[in-house]
């Protein structure tokens, strides 16, 4: 596997990793990596829905912790999107097993590492949980930490469960159906620099409206937090972060730059001990929807509470 410097530059590497067509054709994942010399520690961070791996400060503060930092680009976002593909579609979130399993591979045969701690965040962190299940026993996991995981549809429960059978009919018969429910633009507004936020990233691959919502992949999220609901069974350590609050607004508001504005994060909280027996629940004040994004005072607060949960329940791997 051919690894060359990353579209964020240098210390970054990136690599292809060729995947098996789908309906739409070829497939490919990108997975990206910051090698920190004579570590045998690594984290593999997933991104949310319409994103993509450009979080540096947080590659940087696992590495000055002595991990190397790999990201994984899924099929069809972000380094992976490729001009014949729907983005961001998918049918059945199993299907990510495929560039999780391969990055594994890289990361534990080919780089040599003997610890992983998967760091997922939004759907990301439903993916990686998902993973992370269907993994359990075979020691592929060693510590899971989950930003703002979208562990259930940011509705009332009533909404959710009128709205599941058509949603399971639309993305049985209709996959590629698009579906009235575009991103609220504001958010990705309240990170950007060049609008109200204090982050650079690239807006063609994290568009403030968002991509296509299709009812296929909507369906495929159902079903996961459905199996969410009935219980996960992780068997490695957990580390559930969501916010104190959230805001729910179609126009801009100041609270959005200290809240969670796309999912309900007492929703969240509520759902961590269905992801397994040692789950951790920090909420954090003033916290973004993607908490390592937030204002200094919460993003401060974000990695001591990594640090000290590390330190307890991941130890790093003796000689």
């Amino acid at each position: 596997m051919e690894f060359r410097e990353d579209i964020l530059g240098a210390p970054y590497e990136a690599a292809e990793l060729p995947l098996a067509p789908d309906e739409e054709g070829a497939a490919s994942a990108t997975l990206v990596r910051w090698l920190a010399p004579g570590s045998r520690r690594a984290v593999l961070y997933l991104h949310g829905y319409t994103d993509y791996f450009f979080q540096t400060n947080l590659a940087e503060h696992f590495v000055a912790a002595g991990f190397s930092f790999y990201a994984l680009d899924l099929r069809k976002y972000g380094r992976s999107l490729r001009p014949h593909q729907s983005p961001n579609f998918v049918r059945d979130l199993a299907a990510y097993d495929e560039e999780l399993d391969e990055a594994v591979r890289v990361i534990r045969e080919q780089d040599g590492h003997t610890q992983l701690l998967v760091n997922g965040h939004s759907t990301g962190g439903l993916v990686a949980s998902l993973w992370a299940a269907r993994r359990a026993g075979g020691g592929t996991v060693d510590a899971l930490f989950l930003n703002s995981p979208f562990l259930a549809m940011p509705t009332s429960p009533a909404v959710r469960t009128l709205g599941a059978p058509a949603v399971q009919a639309l993305g049985r018969f209709a996959a590629t159906s698009k579906l009235p429910a575009p991103l609220n633009p504001h958010y990705v507004h309240s990170l950007h620099r060049d609008h109200r936020g204090s982050w650079d990233f690239d807006l063609a691959l994290k568009p403030a409206e968002g991509f296509p919502l299709y009812a296929g992949w909507l369906a495929a999220i159902q079903r996961g937090h459905r199996q969410v609901r009935r219980g996960l069974g992780i068997d490695c350590p957990v580390l559930l972060m969501a916010s104190t609050a959230s805001t729910v607004t179609g126009k801009w508001d100041p609270a959005l730059l200290h809240t969670d504005a796309v999912l309900r994060a007492d929703d969240i909280a509520a759902l961590a001990p269905r992801l397994g027996r040692h789950v951790t629940t920090v909420r954090i004040d003033g916290g973004m929807h993607d908490l390592v994004l937030s204002g200094e005072q919460a993003r401060t607060r974000v990695f001591a509470e990594l640090d000290r949960w590390i330190g307890t329940y991941v130890p790093a791997p003796t000689a």
